[in-house]
């Protein structure tokens, strides 16, 4: 007995071993040299007891860089009113509405308008449940474990996007004014409808690849899936609202005051007021993507938000041309879309961007030394919120000193609803800029027209600005 019991726990304790000292996993040895590699200090006693009850932010934050910001800038757009997407992903729509209708502004020197995301975010839903749709017919013959195929089935539905669906969506279906198509409780919360029509895609998604595999005629699966999104647009009706085909509406001046009479429009005669031509073909998409030659197009497959629309295109270019395009556009009085990895550094009490808002290196006793091509790389930095870019303070030189942007949280957030971004951080955290062709020199025309390199949605950099 003594003897099983003695073989048992020599068993035990070399198995044990063997567990502990694998190749790659932490050993007792490894475990005692991480441990002693810091010691406990007095400091790292009084920040344990002051992180316990405080957040990082509030310690990490350089207070000798923490005081009154300059908001004075040499070079600003008019204002207009502050936007809100609350607890949605959908800045992209907030930041390219917020350009059309200035735009419309500067145009009309005095008229004033707000657009209904609620409207046009209805058809970027119901688009994009078709965009998936098609993709899984598309694929119908790979299998399910496919790259292409876990695309569609992983990302069937999603709040973000770019300015490229803004242009795809509004020429399609036009666009309201805000007070025809107001906000509802699942367009500023879009959660919980988003998981659950993404639930109906994936079972509609597995009924069509059964229908290809069985060998169904192009014409009988077009057929259930025109069912299929007829059952997705009566759930985007329940949560959004049914889309407005007609509205009287009358334009006002910048004090409120009616210009003229009431007058019908449809959402594209609506457009037609607002914009006035059709915005594909006028504007270029820059990125600033250290990782990839300059000067070259590149075209995301998959990344657009109707499947008969148009892929993000971009040209890749240095910050200092893109800060070039940003200024000429912003001295003719028109604000930009663009986008930032905008949680890095960000004061949110202030409103500002800068490198050296918080010093997490002497908090936690260590650095961080990856430039911006490395971040990209390693998923630490990426675009993840698109806002309007409205004004820039030049120097003596014409060299940036510092940038702002509308962001779309509230009036009440930041510098009135504004955020501030120093020029350094600009550099290190933009990544985005929608720019309109007349602000644009002929060589980079001509570089955007070249072929562009396809490159996949899984990449990094190309995440949706929510």
């Amino acid at each position: 007995m003594k003897r099983q019991l003695l073989l048992g726990f020599g068993l035990a304790v070399c198995f044990c071993a063997s567990a502990q000292t694998k190749s790659g996993g932490i050993s007792p040895q490894m475990l005692q040299q991480i441990q002693q590699q810091n010691p406990p200090t007095a400091s790292d006693r009084a920040l344990r007891n002051a992180l316990a009850v405080n957040a990082i932010d509030a310690l990490a934050q350089n207070h000798e860089h923490a005081g009154a910001l300059d908001t004075y800038f040499s070079v600003e757009t008019k204002k207009q009113s502050i936007t809100d997407q609350k607890s949605s992903g959908r800045c992209w729509m907030f930041s390219g509405l917020n350009v059309l209708r200035s735009n419309f502004a500067k145009r009309t020197d005095s008229l004033t308008v707000t657009l209904s995301q609620d409207y046009l975010f209805f058809w970027d839903q119901l688009e994009k449940a078709n965009l998936m749709l098609q993709g899984v017919i598309d694929t119908g013959k790979k299998p399910i474990d496919d790259q292409r195929v876990q695309f569609f089935f992983h990302y069937p539905l999603n709040d973000g996007g770019t300015f490229c669906g803004v242009a795809d969506l509004t020429e399609k279906y036009g666009i309201v004014p805000s007070e025809v198509r107001p906000e509802t409780y699942s367009a500023d919360n879009t959660s919980k409808m988003s998981s659950i029509i993404k639930s109906k895609l994936r079972e509609q998604g597995l009924e069509l690849r059964r229908m290809v595999a069985e060998g169904k005629k192009p014409r009988e699966i077009e057929q259930r899936k025109t069912q299929m999104l007829g059952e997705i647009y009566h759930m985007l009706v329940i949560t959004l609202g049914e889309p407005v085909k007609e509205f009287t509406y009358a334009f006002r001046d910048k004090n409120g005051k009616a210009i003229s009479a009431p007058k019908k429009y449809t959402p594209r005669e609506f457009y037609q007021e607002i914009v006035g031509a059709p915005l594909n073909g006028s504007f270029i998409m820059v990125m600033n993507d250290p990782r990839r030659e300059y000067y070259k197009t590149y075209e995301v497959e998959y990344d657009r938000h109707t499947y008969d629309g148009h892929n993000w295109k971009y040209l890749n270019l240095p910050m200092e041309d893109i800060e070039t395009l940003a200024i000429a556009s912003l001295k003719d009085g028109r604000k930009l879309y663009s986008s930032y990895d905008v949680g890095k550094q960000l004061d949110r009490k202030r409103g500002y961007c800068d490198l050296e808002n918080y010093d997490y290196e002497s908090l936690f006793g260590t650095t961080f030394t990856m430039n911006k091509a490395e971040r990209i790389s390693t998923f630490d930095s990426g675009s993840t919120h698109a806002m309007t870019l409205t004004a820039v303070d030049l120097d003596a030189n014409g060299e940036p000193l510092k940038w702002k942007v509308e962001n779309s949280w509230g009036a009440d957030w930041g510098q009135q609803g504004c955020l501030i971004m120093s020029a350094r951080w600009f550099r290190e955290f933009m990544f985005r800029l929608v720019v309109d062709k007349q602000y644009v020199s002929e060589k980079l025309l001509r570089d955007y027209e070249q072929k562009p390199v396809m490159v996949m949605p899984e990449d990094p950099l190309f995440q949706l600005d929510e």
